[in-house]
């Protein structure tokens, strides 16, 4: 009986199967009194090998922190990608309508079809949910992380 052999110098993927994976951490303490979003030093970046790639996000925000100078403040978050907000994930994180310390994580997967080979860079930001008082990001140096997985489609 005959054998027939194929050879091939590519890959061969399955929709699902991960592509590739990177991941960033952070323990850098940041703070902000204003409302207007300001880095949080979490950012990660990646070039995927497709356009019909997807980009799974997986973010855990750490040491997200509201002091007891002010009974109104509290945090905000968002994604953004290429400097384009994807979307809040956060508003008001940690706040306690009191003048009370309060400390909280917060965690966000987000899914993105960005349909290009390009390289993207995705990053948290906060801000404060009103103009009194600081909040915080990594306070006492909590370690936040951000995963990107590429997704065959």
């Amino acid at each position: 009986m005959p054998v027939s052999t194929i050879s091939s110098n590519r890959a061969v993927t399955f929709p699902g199967a991960v592509l590739q994976v990177v991941n960033a951490t952070t323990s850098t303490f940041a703070v902000t009194n204003s409302t207007t979003y300001v880095d949080s030093g979490l950012t990660a970046s990646i070039t995927p090998t497709a356009s019909s790639s997807k980009i799974l996000i997986l973010v855990s925000q750490n040491g997200v922190y509201k002091n007891a100078a002010a009974n109104s403040n509290a945090v905000n978050l968002r994604l953004v990608k290429n400097g384009t907000s994807i979307g809040v994930f956060a508003v008001a994180a940690g706040y306690t309508g009191s003048l009370v310390d309060n400390i909280v994580c917060a965690s966000f997967n987000y899914l993105d079809s960005p349909a290009t080979t390009s390289a993207l860079t995705y990053k948290v930001q906060f801000a404060n949910f009103t103009n009194s008082g600081s909040v915080f990001v990594q306070a006492n140096n909590d370690i936040s992380a951000i995963t990107l997985m590429e997704i065959a489609a």
